[in-house]
């Protein structure tokens, strides 16, 4: 790895920790985990106190697939987005904590808050 790589992964790492520590003092509500890579947007709400996932959704999930297979980022971002908060409606999760990671609030992780959101979901 070259200097300027290892800096990024740094940086990186470094967001990931101060994020997930903000996060762990609110282990009263579930986490609205997202991830992404150059393709894909994955989401999830998990229930740190039972370690299980409730739900969740992804770009990649069939009902994804079937319905809007063109998509592609800020808007297969919304899609996820109100996928995930109507499931997590429908297993009686009304509130979250949104765990961005090592990602930085803006684009399609803004995107996919922002249309969780607007379907009911408090974040």
């Amino acid at each position: 790895m070259t200097n300027n790589q290892l800096k990024v992964k740094m940086k990186r790492q470094a967001r990931q920790r101060r994020t997930r520590l903000k996060i762990r003092n609110s282990l009263a509500r579930p986490r609205l985990a997202v991830h992404r890579t150059s393709k894909h947007m994955y989401a999830q709400v998990i229930d740190d106190a039972t370690h299980r996932t409730l739900v969740s959704s992804s770009t990649m999930s069939k009902e994804f697939r079937a319905v809007e297979p063109r998509l592609k980022g800020k808007k297969a971002a919304e899609w996820v987005g109100k996928d995930i908060a109507e499931k997590a409606k429908a297993a009686g999760v009304t509130t979250a904590v949104l765990d961005r990671g090592q990602y930085l609030y803006h684009g399609r992780i803004k995107a996919l808050a922002d249309a969780a959101r607007g379907n009911g979901l408090i974040l």
